[in-house]
C-alpha cells in the first residue's frame, strides 16, 4: 500500500460532517458482550450505544427504523460497521427497541442530537486504540510529507490507525487513486482524515465524487488550497 501523508494540524473545532444519514443498521452479536470498544468502554448489550465510522465518541444520536417508525436514542462509543452498505451498529437492546433483531438488518435514519467531544475512556490505552488485529496483518507503505494542490474527495475521519490502514489499502486498490491522510489535532486528540485522489479541477473531482458516493455517501470534496 502506497500512501502519501498530508500533515495538517487543525486547531478549529471538529465539525460533525453529517447531521442526518439514512442506510442500513446492524447490531452487535452476543459474543461481543464485555469486549472493549474503540473508546475503551466495555460493550454491554443492555446499554443504548452504537458504533459509527466517523462521528466523534460521545455523539448522541436518534435512530429511527424506517419500516415501523420506532426510534431510540444512542451514544457513539465504538467504530464500525466495516461492512459495505451499513452505516451503524447498534447494541442489542437498541436494536430490540427498533424491533429488527429477527431480521438482523434494518433501514434507518440517523439524526445527530448532540455532537460528542471525541474523548475516549480513561481506561483506554492511546497507543493501541483498542482495536483487535491479526498478528499476521502487515502493511507496507511509504510516508512522504506533502503540500498538495487542487481537489480531493474526503472519505471520512477516523481515530484508529489500524482501521485507517485497512480502509486506505482498500480504497487504493478499489479506485486506483492516491490516498492522502490529513492529520488534525483537537484538544490533544489526533484525528485522521482519508482523502482520495488529487484532481486539477473541481469538475473532475465532482465526477469522481459521484462514483465514490455509491459506497461512501458521506464523502465530500476537499479543496487542498483551503487546508493550508
Amino acid at each position: 500500500m502506497k500512501m502519501i501523508l498530508l500533515l495538517f494540524f487543525a486547531v478549529s473545532a471538529f465539525a460533525v460532517q453529517a447531521q442526518v444519514q439514512t442506510g442500513k443498521a446492524s447490531f452487535y452479536a452476543d459474543r461481543f458482550e464485555g469486549h472493549l470498544t474503540s473508546s475503551g468502554e466495555k460493550y454491554k448489550a443492555g446499554k443504548l450505544t452504537a458504533a459509527h465510522r466517523t462521528l466523534p465518541f460521545g455523539t448522541k444520536l436518534k435512530v429511527t427504523n424506517l419500516a415501523n417508525n420506532k426510534s431510540v436514542e444512542v451514544v457513539v462509543n465504538d467504530r464500525g460497521p466495516f461492512v459495505e452498505g451499513r452505516i451503524i451498529d447498534l447494541s442489542k437492546s437498541a436494536a430490540e427497541k427498533l424491533e429488527y433483531t429477527v431480521q438482523g438488518v434494518a433501514e434507518v435514519k440517523i439524526e445527530v442530537l448532540d455532537a460528542g467531544t471525541g474523548k475516549v475512556s480513561s481506561e483506554s490505552h492511546p497507543m493501541d486504540d483498542r482495536v483487535t488485529v491479526d498478528e499476521k496483518e502487515f502493511y507496507d507503505f511509504g510516508v512522504e510529507r506533502t503540500q498538495p494542490d487542487g481537489y480531493g474527495v474526503q472519505i471520512g475521519t477516523y481515530q484508529e490507525l489500524v482501521n485507517l490502514f485497512r480502509l486506505a489499502d482498500n480504497l487504493k486498490n478499489s479506485y486506483q487513486k492516491k490516498v492522502l491522510v490529513q492529520v488534525k489535532i483537537l484538544n490533544g486528540i489526533k484525528y485522521y482524515s482519508l482523502i482520495l485522489g488529487r484532481f486539477g479541477s473541481r469538475d473532475k473531482a465532482d465526477k469522481f465524487l459521484t462514483q465514490v458516493k455509491k459506497q461512501y455517501p458521506d464523502a465530500f470534496i476537499a479543496e487542498f488550497e483551503r487546508m493550508r
